[in-house]
């Protein structure tokens, strides 16, 4: 005996149902996030841009091998002050056929890194496209570099006390041309959380590109006490 027709018609109108819940429940989530991350930016004088389809191929290191046709949502770019002097910031959430894989971090440095290096927990596997020499542990993560021998004295034991900065949903943290940038969870989103995960990535920027002291012995006009890595509020000067 065959099944009746109107349980298949059923079955399909549970599964609409179903289909149609998770996107209003997701449309709603997004919503939400969208509006705390552009009051974020408003409360530190950053930009806010809802998309943008170029920004993520600035980068090709981390977490960006494994994912193509990435595009960036809920950006914020600005500036701030690290310890060692100002900084560009990014921030913004890696989508991929619609969905959000990562949020990412970014500070600018004033100099490109001698060589690629990245930190990841030891329990993601790191992206076979990579590419990257195992340099080692360093911290409760492990390196992945361009270059060992050029990596490795970059490798100090501060450098290790600030990647144990990192929280866990870092997934991974890395240093690429004149950027350092971190991964986080998509659900590590919440303003609390990037400024943590920003002042963490600001102490491993001052390590990897140390602020020059002017040779005339002048103090640097620049320098900030470790506090202030996320200042608030920013003025219309500070935003990039």
């Amino acid at each position: 005996m065959g099944i009746p027709a109107w349980v298949w018609f059923a079955v399909a109108a549970v599964a609409t149902a179903a289909g149609v819940t998770l996107l209003i429940t997701d449309h709603a989530r997004r919503t939400a996030k969208n509006r705390e991350r552009r009051r974020w930016a408003a409360l530190r004088g950053w930009q806010f841009a809802e998309f943008d389809q170029v920004l993520p191929t600035k980068w090709q290191r981390g977490l960006l091998p494994q994912y193509n046709g990435a595009v960036a949502t809920d950006i914020v770019a600005g500036s701030t002050f690290t310890a060692d002097g100002r900084r560009q910031v990014s921030v913004l959430d890696l989508v991929v056929g619609g969905r959000t894989v990562a949020v990412l971090l970014g500070l600018r440095c004033r100099r490109s890194a001698a060589t690629t290096l990245e930190l990841w927990l030891p329990e993601v596997p790191v992206p076979p496209e990579s590419e990257l020499d195992l340099l080692g542990p360093v911290g409760s993560r492990y390196a992945f570099v361009g270059d060992v021998a050029t990596a490795r004295p970059l490798v100090t034991p501060d450098v290790v006390d600030a990647v144990e900065e990192f929280g866990d949903d870092v997934t991974v943290a890395w240093a690429e041309n004149d950027w350092v940038l971190a991964a986080l969870e998509p659900a590590a989103a919440e303003p609390e959380q990037l400024e943590s995960a920003l002042r963490a990535l600001g102490r491993f920027a001052d390590l990897l590109d140390p602020f020059e002291v002017d040779p005339n012995g002048e103090t640097p006009s620049a320098e900030r006490p470790d506090d202030e890595i996320i200042p608030s509020p920013t003025t219309e000067d500070d935003t990039a």
